[in-house]
């Protein structure tokens, strides 16, 4: 269902006076990943990681498609830079490579650690700030031919890289994001098989989850002692779960949805525990945590960067768990998601009221997939432009309800490799043509940079 938005577009960004987004210091910005535009993964001492294999393996990946080239972001960034600081954003939020930062011996490799000083040093001179994520799903492949992350060894070796990388990049980070999303590492990078390393083991999931956390405990050490400027975060997806059945299955089904997609994140970090109700919904998956590791997880965060995308019916299994069962007549983006602004109002106000030690939240991760063509140098992505304005004043009523949001990245600054879809689905504000590697603003990404030039001239 493609949504065709009543408003007109000249004035889809044009939101209310007493609106969070007119306020000068909320932060406005966009997102990519490194292996998702970067491409050259055999170039200046780059070495695999496990979407290199993944994607290269038969029938991983929709058409075949893999990060080789992408958006060739890695010989392309200096233009990309000028498109990014020509939107109007205040800031920058990427990844760095953990493969093209460090060798397989555990050394700095220099020209690796050049590309993102080089990288950082012009978002910089451009007024950006920049919101830096250590580890978005590229684990190097030697580790993961050990065991990856559901061998605790790799905690070790993350936080060794943490605070290699943090020493050669103080100074130029405003925020250090230790991971990206671990329930898409742990669940579908070894629970459903769906991403790299392809692993299916409930068991698996829920001891690479405890050891995405705990490395991200250890590295919170070294990124304050190495950065003290810089802010330390985490970044998660989380979901809103709801049942068309109103009884107390179908209440309880919603329930253990969000239980393991929200809390079984969230709950380490802010109340350094596992729900129980977890491992009643996977009997004999409890992973083995050893004494002082939730404390070494639940350390303080400076921020809480927040993805959401869409919402998920559920009704019981009848048993201990839940279906997912999907709505007729709602809209859908290009990947099929829901779109339901109202779920991300919803988690916010209620990580609110659960969570008294909540820190300062980014929506680190907004957006959709169209199937976007370029007509007459132009790409008219209306449904785009609703999905955001739509959401963003979701945001905004979370703030007036006492939430403490400060900014909102889009995603994607520019179409991509989304991971096991390939480049068939489009998340970017800007198109590329993957042939050419030709960049056009799309309508939204026109959209944006009118309104935050109104709005700077307003200030």
């Amino acid at each position: 269902m493609v949504f065709e938005s009543s408003v007109a577009l000249e004035e889809a960004f044009s939101p209310p006076a007493d609106s969070v987004l007119w306020r000068k210091d909320f932060l406005m910005g966009a997102a990519t990943a490194a292996y998702q535009i970067e491409g050259a993964v055999a170039e200046d001492g780059r070495i695999p990681s496990i979407w290199d294999t993944f994607s290269a393996t038969p029938g991983k990946t929709l058409a075949g498609d893999t990060g080789a080239v992408a958006c060739d972001h890695y010989h392309r960034w200096q233009d990309d830079v000028e498109l990014l600081a020509n939107l109007n954003v205040g800031a920058y939020r990427l990844s760095i490579s953990w493969p093209r930062v460090m060798t397989q011996d555990g050394q700095p490799n220099a020209k690796g650690i050049a590309f993102y000083r080089n990288l950082l040093t012009a978002l910089r001179a451009k007024g950006l700030k920049t919101f830096v994520t250590l580890y978005h799903w590229d684990l190097p492949q030697h580790l993961e031919d050990q065991g990856g992350w559901v061998n605790r060894d790799t905690v070790y070796r993350f936080a060794e890289y943490a605070d290699m990388i943090s020493k050669e990049l103080a100074g130029l980070v405003d925020a250090w994001a230790t991971l990206n999303e671990p329930w898409c590492s742990a669940m579908h990078g070894y629970g459903t098989g769906h991403h790299a390393p392809g692993k299916q083991d409930v068991a698996f999931a829920t001891q690479a989850m405890h050891h995405l956390l705990l490395g991200h405990g250890l590295a919170v050490r070294h990124l304050r002692a190495n950065d003290p400027a810089a802010q330390v975060g985490i970044v998660a997806n989380v979901g809103r779960g709801t049942s068309t059945d109103s009884g107390a299955a179908g209440q309880r089904a919603a329930w253990l949805f969000e239980l393991q997609h929200n809390n079984w994140i969230l709950d380490p970090l802010l109340k350094k525990s596992y729900p129980t109700a977890l491992w009643e919904l996977w009997p004999g998956a409890e992973p083995s945590v050893q004494q002082g590791d939730m404390d070494i997880i639940g350390a303080p965060l400076d921020f809480l960067g927040i993805n959401y995308y869409f919402r998920t019916n559920v009704v019981s299994d009848g048993k201990h768990g839940y279906l997912e069962v999907d709505l007729e007549g709602v809209e859908r983006t290009q990947m099929g998601w829901e779109v339901y602004p109202d779920g991300l109002r919803h988690l916010l106000v209620g990580f609110h009221r659960d969570y008294p030690n909540l820190p300062p939240i980014y929506i680190t991760e907004n957006g959709m997939a169209t199937d976007d063509e370029v007509v007459d140098d132009d790409v008219n992505d209306r449904q785009r432009i609703s999905f955001l304005n739509r959401h963003l004043a979701a945001v905004d009523q979370a703030v007036k309800a006492g939430v403490d949001v400060r900014g909102y990245f889009i995603w994607s600054l520019m179409d991509n490799f989304e991971w096991a879809f390939g480049y068939e689905r489009r998340f970017g504000i800007i198109h590329v043509d993957y042939a050419t590697q030709k960049r056009t603003l799309k309508r939204s990404a026109k959209l944006v940079t009118q309104f935050l030039a109104e709005r700077s001239a307003k200030s």
